[in-house]
């Protein structure tokens, strides 16, 4: 799952990305509003937390842009300016949720969770595929209850297979989940990750099919 980040305060945007990449986010942070606002014409992303005092370009302007132009993107605005006033205002501009600094890191996390759930229809935190199952709370793989041992980037392409079930996903999109707008990696790098993957999902009754000239299709053996 990749989060943009946008929050001027350095340290604190350093501190927060280091702690949701240990949850196995891959997360972009963006110092400024208008950074933010190009970053988000030009890249996908599954979730966008937004400070509001941004230089350049207010929050607000950035929300307003993003929405203007019908994207969807989960938002979850992160403030210090935590009035009645301001969190309606968010709420009625386009964002889904608002947190006031200073905040509880636990309470952001579930908050994240939730609105990653809710992007992709799922109530409930545990996903399958068979016998592959994701515990989105743990953010753990495992088959058959067994866990599934995993580098950050494997998981990441796995959790975005089964994001999209039954769904072909390409190799330009699952790199746009993997790797950040810095890293500037080809598309054909996920052959790499598709093929770990499948060697350590052997015993597994779902599988990483291959659709020449598509992508990738994540499926259950038995359908």
């Amino acid at each position: 799952m990749r989060i943009l980040l946008v929050e001027d305060n350095r340290p604190l945007a350093e501190w927060l990305s280091r702690t949701l990449q240990r949850e196995r986010y891959v997360v972009e942070c963006a110092y400024d509003g208008e950074d933010a606002h190009q970053r988000l014409r030009s890249q996908i992303y599954d979730l966008v937390i937004l400070d509001l005092a941004l230089p350049r370009m207010g929050g607000e302007e950035v929300l307003r842009r993003l929405r203007k132009r019908d994207d969807n993107v989960p938002v979850l605005i992160l403030t210090a300016h935590n009035t009645l006033e301001g969190r309606v205002g968010g709420l009625d501009g386009g964002a889904d949720d608002y947190v006031a600094k200073p905040f509880d890191v636990e309470e952001l996390e579930a908050r994240i969770r939730v609105l990653l759930r809710r992007r992709v229809n799922h109530k409930n935190p545990v996903l399958r595929c068979g016998n592959l199952s994701f515990d989105s709370n743990t953010r753990e793989f495992s088959v058959a209850g067994k866990g599934l041992s995993l580098t950050p980037r494997e998981h990441a392409v796995l959790e975005a297979l089964l994001m999209k079930l039954g769904q072909t996903v390409s190799k330009q999109v699952l790199a746009e989940t993997l790797f950040t707008f810095e890293d500037n990696v080809s598309p054909d790098a996920i052959e790499i990750y598709v093929h770990r993957l499948r060697k350590k999902m052997e015993g597994c009754d779902a599988s990483i099919m291959t659709l020449r000239g598509l992508g990738y299709l994540l499926r259950h053996h038995g359908v």
